[in-house]
């Protein structure tokens, strides 16, 4: 079966545990053609994969987001609107319910041009009635451009040369997901969504404090994720998640429950579960398995660890992973010689985790998002326990859902909360007996639960499914 993966951000672009799931999930695949529709922010980024990619990937279909800002128009657009288009273009400004059906034909078919119609005397006239509904006291320029900023993306994917596929299997929601949608509905074919993280709630948290927004403008920008994650969430024929909570949310958000299941991350255990524990030593090691990114909060990791160095002369930190952000990358450098901790840091930037996991004693994770992070997986198959914050499934990994009796496998806390991250890791640093109680009961909830097979088995009846779904539509098509 030819597959269309559609991804944003992410594979092949840049390593992280989504990358990595993606790459070793199109790997261990061979059965099938894969086809990557990927999104990226700059065109600068064009054919820099870090992945050598398998075999199996016929073709890649590079989108760059920034392409969109190069567009040219003179407002003059070839075309009279109907009144059924004009509304979809009015509830697309207004963040509403679109007719997407028809959104995709004017811009597949008819080939509106996207920066003419953001210059046209018919935009201006719908924005400036939302303009009046929606932001009477703003001014006029601010709530332009905002407004522009909006849809320029949106406008200038619709337009894009779709591949062909027997299925569209989209990675998240937002702009990918409105891609897959694009494909399925113009192929006519099965449309299914995997997410790791609930995209929408992430764009809420990151608009919420972001800079780059306007106070009078963030509930737009929140409605405006929110409608795109409606349209796949309606549209697709199966959605998974990681973990219940994760599948509640997205059903809260517009999925049927029909059509949700979880289907749980998996790992190598074979890989970890070998690996010999550290020897006692007079130190206690800490890891971190994260890239320098403002959402892996690696500031409050410092901020606690420099609060157990205060209580404990004997730990060291290990920070292993690459770096998202090299300006947050080089704030956390200049904070760590601000606390006077580069004797008691480590960082030795991307390692082989496995053969790592041998020098330390537990492991810790800051993140403010998650949704089952591998790194947490991991350190459970290679029998070490794990501080985390509460966030995505993390509590439910380290307890088991529901608490089952295999025991609590390390501690969690809330995000941001440097004093009780600092509390938790001294309860692990002060007893070797904890540890490696903690340890082994982690290592068996990882070899019960979160085997990689278990997983990739999952998605291939899902495939086998699609290929039905397929074979059915064909022979209906074919009695007609």
């Amino acid at each position: 079966m030819r597959i269309c993966l559609v991804l944003e951000g992410c594979y092949p672009y840049v390593n992280g545990g989504v990358s990595t799931w993606m790459h070793q999930y199109i790997t261990e695949m061979p059965q099938h053609e894969f086809v990557l529709w990927v999104i990226a922010a700059k065109r600068e980024d064009k054919d820099k994969f870090v992945y050598q990619l398998p075999s199996n990937v016929t073709e890649v279909h590079q989108v760059f987001l920034d392409d969109a800002l190069r567009l040219k128009g003179d407002g003059v657009i070839d075309h009279t609107f109907t009144p059924a288009e004009t509304r979809a273009l009015e509830e697309l400004i207004g963040s509403g319910s679109p007719d997407w059906d028809l959104l995709f034909s004017m811009y597949q078919v008819r080939r509106i041009d996207p920066m003419a119609y953001l210059k046209s005397e018919a935009f201006l006239r719908e924005f400036e009635e939302s303009l009046e509904r929606h932001y009477p006291y703003i001014a006029y320029a601010d709530a332009f451009h905002s407004t522009r900023s909006r849809l320029l993306p949106v406008l200038y994917l619709l337009g894009v040369d779709v591949p062909k596929a027997d299925c569209y299997h989209a990675i998240c929601t937002g702009y990918g997901g409105l891609l897959a949608c694009l494909g399925a509905h113009l192929y006519k074919k099965p449309l299914l969504l995997t997410e790791h993280g609930i995209y929408t709630r992430e764009r809420e948290e990151e608009i919420i404090g972001a800079q780059w927004v306007g106070k009078a403008f963030k509930q737009h920008w929140i409605r405006f994720f929110y409608m795109l994650s409606s349209l796949i969430y309606t549209r697709a024929w199966r959605v998974t998640s990681l973990y219940r909570g994760a599948m509640e949310m997205q059903i809260d958000m517009g999925a049927a429950r029909e059509k949700c299941l979880v289907i749980a991350n998996g790992i190598s255990y074979e890989k970890f579960c070998e690996i010999p524990r550290k020897q006692e030593d007079g130190m206690v090691d800490i890891g971190a398995v994260v890239r320098f990114a403002p959402i892996k909060d690696i500031k409050t990791m410092i901020y606690a660890f420099y609060e157990l160095c205060s209580r404990m002369d004997n730990v060291r930190l290990h920070i292993l992973g690459g770096v998202d952000d090299q300006e947050y990358a080089d704030e956390c450098l200049t904070l760590i010689n601000q606390l006077s901790l580069k004797e008691k840091v480590v960082i030795p930037g991307r390692v082989d985790v496995a053969e790592y996991f041998q020098k330390l004693d537990f492991t810790i994770l800051s993140s403010l998002s998650e949704g089952q992070p591998l790194s947490v997986l991991e350190s459970f198959a290679a029998g070490l326990p794990v501080v985390t914050t509460d966030v995505g499934c993390c509590s439910e990994l380290i307890l088991g859902v529901p608490p089952d009796e295999f025991g609590r496998a390390g501690y969690f806390v809330p995000p941001m909360q440097r004093e009780k991250m600092a509390d938790a890791m001294e309860l692990l640093a002060a007893s070797r007996k904890t540890r490696l109680e903690m340890g082994r009961q982690g290592q068996l909830r990882a070899c019960t639960y979160f085997r990689y097979n278990i997983m990739l088995s999952k998605y291939c009846a899902l495939y086998k499914e699609v290929e039905e779904l397929g074979r059915h539509r064909l022979r209906a098509e074919e009695t007609v």
